[in-house]
């Protein structure tokens, strides 16, 4: 019985790979194990439902497949079900699989969907090209970094000291040693100078340093354009780099960059990305020449060295037709010679880094065909992702996937016409995030399918492994959306600038309009969110003004309570000050007494008398006491005399009423002191 089983799985296996193509025999027991040996859902999981169309990957999809909303890691041992079928129905499922479509019930590979969390944004490479008298350093770091760990690998390499050390350059000014590349937000690639004004320079540089000393004057070219015979006399800055002066040149005389024969540049002027004033050029004038560059077609020579063909034009395609009759093998013209002219390859093999291989693919790319070209992502293709859909809505691009294939003859038209031209440099620029990968080895094609399983799901990575290698290469138009990515366009190699810039804006007008209602929901949600904060805001600020008004009223009362209890100590001291007075005044003297008796009258504040007796020989201070003893101490009342008006609190308090001459009475009133 396990023998029978065996050869049913063997059959099965056979019938899949016949049916799929898949040769790799542990992918496939793989995927049939994933469907339990069932040879029409394995069929139907893997070969795309539509043909060349990509549908989009919604969360619905998501959840019907064997990976359900899971990458293919994480499944899990399949469901039991049925036994495996037997030898017929193997071979009946086998022909109804190849005879007709799947079905819209059959079980398919869902796409993955992306992992919802936000992963930490990953460094760019950054690359600086930094000149000093006649030497140039190639400086490449992470934008982390900061400007002062450029300067440290300058003094290693230039053995300038850094407090001696002026960087120059950055296009937003002097930058200071700390500042963080990022913050600066830099292109890919740099061009640098230094300067050591405190270092004497030899011999051998000093006609460089002459040259620096020019750098804010301004050069005249004379440029002659040889096919329209006419000379331009055009002003450049010292600072101009000589790509910017090509670049000018190109929207005078329709010449792209990548066309331009010039003649006239000196020796030393050997990068593009130098400036006017380290470039050699006479000053202040310098004539120079330009003119097209012919068509290598023409010209090729099976001994001569291999060289890429540039096309100019689609016209120009025609005279490649008659290339075999004079003796130009068709490989040789797009760039696919003998194996002694092969290239380099575009991308390493089994690189570990996926930012070292881009870096490589984009140094290969520019030598080959020149700096002109789009400015390809560093780094893996989920933070390339991650930067083009996560993120504000404003902010966020599509992103466009470059798939290139040496094995393949439209490359080298496709690279240098199409992601080449200048209009589609600058709208792949403007609008999308470009990644870019090489297939041309089987180990970097099976690493793409997993990153494109992994990110996109199986139905991109199986649509990828459909294209033959004569179409590539390809250009995958990806477009984030809320809960998935959708493949928007697969435009392949055999196409022209015209078709290219119309599908890349058809995309581009797809996802300006589901931008607009990502913005819409962003906007609508911020705004609930500012209401919310408005009205977190004022209800704190409530809760303080109730806190301070708490407060507020709290001290009152304390200090209400405070000068209550001040007031009852001030009233118990004075009541305490008026019995003592009143117990130590002498006792009231009786009228029949034979001693001098002087009657007083006093009128208080409140309109009430007080009347008393006293010895004509007291003293002023017994009747002080005694005006005290009844709540009116000195300190606070004035004792007057009504007329003539006498203030008596200011007499002596030793006279005696005689000598006050309050004798034998007297009619006094009290008043308080201002």
């Amino acid at each position: 019985m396990a023998s029978d089983s065996n050869m049913d799985r063997e059959m099965i296996l056979a019938d899949f790979q016949a049916c799929t193509g898949i040769d790799n025999i542990a992918e496939a027991i793989t995927l049939l194990e994933l469907n339990n040996w069932d040879l029409v859902a394995a069929i139907n999981g893997v070969i795309p439902q539509e043909n060349g169309i990509l549908q989009s990957f919604s969360s619905e999809a998501s959840q019907t497949g064997p990976y359900g909303p899971h990458s293919q890691s994480e499944a899990t041992a399949p469901t039991p079900s049925a036994p495996p079928p037997s030898a017929s129905e193997s071979a009946s499922a086998s022909a109804s699989s190849s005879s007709s479509p799947p079905s819209s019930s059959s079980p398919a590979f869902c796409p993955v969907q992306p992992s919802r969390h936000i992963v930490e944004r990953q460094s760019r490479m950054l690359s600086f090209r930094v000149e000093y008298r006649q030497r140039s350093i190639e400086v490449v770091l992470e934008d982390a970094s900061t400007v002062g760990e450029i300067k440290t690998i300058l003094e290693t390499e230039l053995q300038v000291p850094v407090s001696k050390m002026q960087l120059k350059g950055w296009k937003s000014g002097d930058v200071s040693d700390s500042t963080v590349l990022r913050s600066l937000h830099l292109p890919k690639n740099n061009s640098l100078y230094v300067l050591t004004p405190d270092i004497a320079p030899s011999a051998s540089t000093s006609q460089s340093s002459a040259q620096q000393g020019l750098s804010n004057q301004n050069y005249l070219l004379v440029i002659s354009h040889r096919e329209a015979q006419r000379d331009y006399s055009l002003n450049f800055p010292a600072s101009k780099t000589i790509q910017e002066v090509k670049r000018n040149i190109s929207d005078l005389t329709n010449i792209p960059v990548r066309h331009q024969q010039w003649d006239g540049w000196p020796a030393s002027a050997t990068d593009d990305s130098m400036t006017l004033a380290i470039s050699g050029i006479s000053y202040p004038c310098h004539h120079l020449t330009v003119c097209r560059r012919s068509s290598p077609a023409l010209t090729v020579d099976q001994t001569d060295e291999c060289t890429d063909v540039h096309m100019v034009s689609d016209s120009e395609g025609d005279d490649f037709e008659d290339a075999p009759e004079f003796g130009v093998d068709e490989s040789e013209i797009f760039g696919m010679g003998s194996s002694s002219c092969r290239k380099s390859p575009m991308m390493p093999e089994n690189s570990e880094n996926e930012g070292d291989a881009l870096l490589h693919f984009t140094a290969e790319f520019s030598r080959r065909y020149g700096d002109c070209h789009p400015v390809f992502y560093i780094g893996s293709l989920e933070a390339a992702s991650q930067e083009a859909f996560y993120g504000k809505a404003r902010d966020r691009k599509l992103l466009a996937i470059y798939l290139h294939n040496d094995e393949s003859v439209l490359s080298n038209v496709f690279c240098s016409q199409m992601m080449c031209a200048d209009s589609i440099v600058s709208y792949l620029s403007q609008n999308f995030i470009t990644w870019a990968w090489d297939v041309t080895k089987e180990a970097n094609k099976a690493r793409l399918l997993t990153m494109c399983t992994r990110h996109f799901g199986s139905v991109v990575a199986q649509t990828i492994r459909t294209y033959k290698t004569d179409q590539f290469p390809l250009l995958l138009i990806v477009m984030g959306k809320r809960t998935s990515n959708e493949v928007l366009n697969v435009i392949q190699g055999n196409t022209t600038v015209d078709e290219l810039m119309m599908r890349l804006m058809g995309a581009m007008e797809i996802f300006t309009a589901q931008q607009q209602e990502d913005i819409k929901d962003e906007d609508e949600r911020e705004a609930r969110e500012m209401v919310k904060r408005e009205q977190d805001e004022a209800y704190r600020v409530s809760l303080e003004a109730d806190r301070k008004k708490r407060e507020a009223q709290e001290r009152e009362e304390a200090e209400q309570v405070r000068q209550e209890r001040i007031r009852k100590e001030q009233e118990e001291e004075r009541e305490a000050i008026r019995l003592s007075l009143e117990q130590a005044l002498p006792p009231e003297p009786k009228e029949e007494g034979g001693e001098p008796i002087s009657k007083l009258r006093i009128r208080t504040p409140s309109g009430e008398f007080l009347e008393r007796r006293f010895l004509g020989t007291c003293k002023l201070q017994v009747l002080f006491d005694f005006v005290a003893s009844k709540g009116y101490p000195s300190d606070e009342f004035k004792l007057l005399t009504t007329f003539p008006r006498r203030n008596i609190t200011q007499l002596d308090p030793a006279w005696n009423l005689v000598e006050a001459k309050l004798f034998p009475q007297e009619t006094l009133f009290l008043e308080a002191k201002e």
